[in-house]
């Protein structure tokens, strides 16, 4: 049991860190997941569920098939990112809401650093590969201008909101959150995770589990035949996305929501300075920048410690 705790405690850790990831528009678990050194894993367990597990299961039994599936470690990731959801979500609101500039900045640098990384990532870097992440780059900078909707007030739809989301969570650089954000289903996800409300929950992660077991293979083939392009792609995507959560934003419109709140429609970025003039309120900018910095040290500080445990194991297994 010590063992199982030994070899799992670490990854339910990393699952933690993508959940309070995924709680944040603007922020992958999947960068996280990639950062942390199990993506690879995560998305092979995912891709191992499939209509061959199942006859598996009837016929050696639920211990092959958990085996098959590597239940242990995909447990360990769930139970993590469930217990951030459910931690993180209220605490996350508060910060959003009370301190906005010094929020945005530490995700600005978390993201920045992560774009260094997955940069690093790439084995090699033709013209294809520049090819694929100036397409990921625009295409993220082209949703990050799309404007937010109104999201339909019934609890199924929830469904949906959790299929298309939980493709995007597991993309390093796309936020699944944001994506909630932009179909306007953000506000309805945080209420029902800090209520919470089990009903609307069980709504959201039926459609998270059909989307992820769908697009897990999608993503597991990408990744095996076109590694190279397909890593250059999610860079240019995280790379697009700083624009999203760029802290100093100027409002240029606001709408009505469904609940008739007066809330921010289309907002464009601008200096710290012109923050100030614009908004009326202090930029915070020597904060901001120490945040920023805070973000970057982060990532690079779990990119060292992963680094360190991977070459431990590596000596470990060669004894």
């Amino acid at each position: 049991m010590k063992a199982v705790l030994r070899r799992y405690f670490p990854v339910f850790l990393k699952g933690m860190a993508m959940g309070a990831a995924d709680v944040v528009p603007g922020v992958s678990g999947g960068t996280v997941a990639f950062v942390t050194g199990i993506y690879d894993d995560f998305i092979g367990a995912l891709r191992s569920i499939r209509p061959s597990t199942f006859m598996l299961l009837l016929k050696e039994g639920p211990a092959s098939a958990w085996r098959a599936i590597n239940g242990n470690f995909l447990l360990a990731v769930v139970a993590g990112i469930a217990t951030s959801l459910f931690t993180f979500a209220g605490v996350i609101s508060y910060c959003l809401t009370t301190y906005p500039l010094l929020v945005w900045s530490l995700f600005f640098g978390l993201i920045f650093a992560s774009s260094i990384y997955m940069y690093r990532q790439l084995e090699r870097c033709g013209w294809r590969e520049w090819l694929m992440l100036v397409i990921g780059l625009s295409v993220a900078w082209g949703v990050s201008l799309v404007r937010p909707t109104d999201f339909p007030p019934y609890d199924w739809m929830l469904f949906f909101a959790g299929a298309l989301a939980i493709c995007a969570m597991i993309l390093p650089g796309i936020s699944g959150s944001f994506i909630l954000l932009l179909i306007g289903a953000y506000p309805l996800f945080l209420h029902a995770l800090k209520t919470p409300d089990f009903a609307m929950l069980a709504y959201f992660m039926v459609g998270c589990v059909t989307g992820l077991l769908l697009f897990s293979h999608v993503l597991g083939f990408l990744l095996a035949r076109f590694r190279a392009r397909t890593l250059a792609l999610l860079t240019g995507f995280l790379f697009g996305s700083l624009s999203v959560i760029w802290p100093w934003k100027h409002v240029v419109q606001t709408r009505l929501n469904s609940k008739g709140e007066v809330v921010p429609f289309i907002q464009e970025n601008v200096l710290p300075g012109q923050f100030e003039v614009l908004v009326g309120q202090e930029s915070q900018w020597a904060a901001c920048l120490l945040m920023m910095v805070l973000g970057c040290a982060l990532v690079w500080g779990i990119e060292w410690i992963a680094g360190v445990m991977a070459r431990k194991s590596t000596a470990i297994a060669k004894i």
